[in-house]
């Protein structure tokens, strides 16, 4: 049985109830810092948490969203819960993933766990779309950062599920409908990459084949998801040709996309309140979203 906790309309489940995948126990434990944001770390046990709308006002979307931290924790609050109770104001449901991170000890192979937990994620919800209100071709990710490299990854490296799974969750297409993009590390190829993702994703000297797999913009194809992208120019940590050459490569492959760049705003802004004229970007992703869901399905 999934270890589910209830609070009105909002549930945790953990995505897998036992023998995670790429797992092996070891004497960490997960570790959570509130001292400004919350910061989760060395997550153990991946789970989602997931934020309903009232059903008057469910517009049967949904999107998964991964906090960013640079694979070294997530922003649990920041690019997280407020940006689910954000989504639930606008009628759309809200799944926060809390993937495990590569610096764990606990993985087998490091890199393999955040996107086992983000295509995890994908299927369990659309698993329980009827459930939850949600319509099962309306499910869509979100990330921000080194977040937007995983949702970016799990956009172009995706599957059909596997029909003969014993577990009927995985027999469920892995594929999300939308991406949302906000400042996301996407490539790990010079001079654009972020140094601090890719050490801690694939390690200080990977081999050339890794950093060429999990540079997403080159695995854009027909079929990757529509995707709206905002990032600023004045990017320190993750530059914004991260932005440009995705966007590029979907536009190559006749892809829907919307890209908003910034003159200002740096970097790990979040939904920008009271931060500069770049909380615009909030208004722009909720109109692409009502298009999405009148002229794309």
């Amino acid at each position: 049985m999934f270890n589910t906790i209830c609070l009105s309309q909002n549930y945790i489940l953990d995505l897998w109830p036992d023998n995670i995948p790429n797992y092996k126990k070891t004497n960490q434990v997960e570790k959570s810092d509130s001292t400004d944001i919350v910061k989760v770390s060395f997550v153990q046990k991946p789970n989602i948490a997931v934020y309903l709308p009232s059903k008057r006002i469910a517009t049967g979307q949904a999107v998964i969203i991964c906090p960013g931290g640079g694979y070294r924790f997530l922003a649990y609050d920041l690019e997280g819960t407020d940006v689910a109770k954000w989504f639930n104001s606008k009628g759309i449901a809200a799944i926060i993933l809390k993937y495990r991170l590569p610096i764990s000890k606990s993985n087998i192979t490091n890199h393999k766990s955040p996107l086992l937990d983000a295509q995890r994620a994908i299927r369990l919800t659309r698993y329980h779309a009827y459930e939850w209100n949600i319509n099962g071709d309306k499910i869509g990710i979100m990330g921000f950062s080194a977040g937007g490299h995983l949702a970016s990854t799990a956009g172009t490296h995706f599957d059909d599920g596997d029909e003969k799974a014993n577990d009927p969750i995985e027999t469920m297409s892995s594929r999300p409908d939308f991406m949302i993009l906000l400042y996301p590390v996407v490539t790990f190829t010079k001079p654009f990459m972020h140094p601090g993702s890719s050490n801690r994703l694939l390690g200080e000297n990977p081999d050339s084949t890794l950093l060429e797999y999990y540079s997403n913009e080159l695995h854009v194809t027909k079929d990757t998801p529509p995707t709206f992208i905002v990032h600023s120019g004045d990017d320190p940590a993750a530059p914004v040709e991260n932005s440009l050459v995705f966007y590029s490569a979907l536009k190559d492959k006749g892809v829907p996309a919307e890209m908003h760049l910034y003159q200002g705003g740096t970097h790990g802004y979040s939904l920008a309140i009271d931060q500069g004229y770049w909380k615009s970007w909030t208004d722009l992703c909720i109109d692409w979203l009502i298009f999405q869901n009148r002229e794309l399905y």
